[in-house]
C-alpha cells in the first residue's frame, strides 16, 4: 500500500500544478474560531502563522512564501524553520511579531494574543483546527482567507482520497486490537470522538477509552490495567512496565507498546490536524496492522 508521499502533493500546490483559484473578494468578512466577525481587507501577503498545523496547511495551499514568522514549534515543511520565531502558544513574543510587519497574524483560540495585537494595529484572525473535521474545514477557511479556494477544495480532495485508501485496508483486517494511547504519563488520553481517536479508528484500532469520558480525559491508571489493551501507543516499554499493575496488560505481556517521543517527527505527525492527515493515518494504521502492509 502506498500513498501519495505529502512532499509530492506540496511540490504540485506550491509549482502551481493545479488551476488558478476564483479570486477572492475584498474586503472579506469571515467569522473566526473565537466567533468574532473578522474583516480582512486586502489579501495577505505578509502572514505570521501561530499554530503548526496552519503553517502547514498554508504551505500546502503554496503561500508559504507569504509566511514572515512563525511559532517556535512549526517546522514543516523544512522551509519554515529558517523563518524568524514568534514564541510558543502561551509564551509569545508580541514584539517579535509587531517587528515583522504582518498584514494577518493567525492565530489559536487559546493563548489570548487577539486583543494585544488588535490594540496594535495587525489584523488577527483565529483558525484552530481541533478535530478530525476540523482539519478539512480550517483547510477551506485558510484557503478563503489567502484567496487559494481552488487549491484548498484539492487538497481535501485528495486528503480524503488518500484516507479512503488506507480504509479499505483497515476494515477488512479481521482482527482489531484493543488500543490505549496516552497523551500524558498522570495520565491523559484520547478518547474515540476525538481527532486522534478517529485516526486510530479507522487504522483499524478499537479505543478501549469510552466516548463518555470525552475526547481528552484524564483517566485512573486501574482502568487500563482493567481493560488490558494489545496495545499501547505513547509511554514506552520499560516506563509501563514499572508502573502498578501494568505488567499484567496484554500489551506489556507481548511487547506491544510503541513509544511515542515528545516532539519527535511522530509525534508530531500524529499530532496536527492538518494536511498531513493521511500520513498520520498510515503510520497507525502500520504499526496496529503491519500484516496488511507487507
Amino acid at each position: 500500500m502506498k500513498t501519495r508521499p505529502i512532499t509530492t502533493l506540496f511540490s504540485l500546490l506550491t509549482l502551481g500544478v493545479l488551476s488558478s483559484a476564483a479570486a477572492v473578494s475584498y474586503p472579506l468578512i469571515i467569522t473566526d474560531d473565537l466567533g468574532r466577525k473578522v474583516t480582512i481587507a486586502s489579501e495577505p501577503r505578509r502572514i505570521v502563522s501561530v499554530l503548526p498545523s496552519d503553517t502547514e496547511t498554508l504551505c500546502a495551499l503554496g503561500v508559504c512564501d507569504r509566511l514572515v514568522g512563525v511559532d517556535d514549534n512549526s517546522d514543516f515543511p523544512a522551509s519554515v524553520k529558517a523563518l524568524p520565531k514568534v514564541g510558543g502558544l502561551y509564551s509569545p513574543s508580541i514584539e517579535r511579531m509587531v517587528a515583522l510587519k504582518p498584514d494577518l497574524v493567525i492565530v489559536s483560540k487559546y493563548g489570548k494574543l487577539t486583543d494585544t495585537l488588535t490594540a496594535a494595529g495587525i489584523p488577527v484572525v483565529a483558525v484552530n483546527p481541533e478535530s478530525y473535521d476540523d482539519a478539512f474545514s480550517k483547510t477551506l477557511l485558510l484557503g478563503k482567507i489567502v484567496n487559494r479556494e481552488a487549491q484548498a477544495k484539492q487538497l481535501v480532495t485528495q486528503m480524503r482520497r488518500d484516507i479512503a485508501r488506507i480504509e479499505i485496508l483497515t476494515k477488512n483486517a479481521v482482527h482489531k486490537p484493543t488500543t490505549y494511547y496516552e497523551i500524558d504519563p498522570t495520565p491523559y488520553t484520547v478518547g474515540p470522538n476525538s481527532f486522534i481517536g478517529v485516526l486510530l479508528s479507522k487504522a483499524g484500532a478499537a479505543n478501549i477509552i469510552p466516548a463518555a469520558l470525552g475526547d481528552f480525559p484524564k483517566i485512573s491508571p486501574e482502568l487500563v490495567v482493567q481493560r488490558s489493551p494489545q496495545i499501547i501507543l505513547g509511554p514506552d516499554l520499560a516506563t509501563v512496565k514499572a508502573r502498578p499493575g501494568w505488567n499484567t496488560i496484554a500489551a506489556v505481556r507481548s511487547g506491544r507498546v510503541i513509544a511515542v517521543v515528545p516532539s519527535s517527527d511522530f509525534d508530531n505527525l500524529l499530532n496536527r490536524p492538518g494536511p498531513r492527515l493521511p500520513q498520520a493515518l498510515a503510520a497507525l494504521a502500520r504499526l496496529i496492522h503491519p500484516e496488511l502492509f507487507r
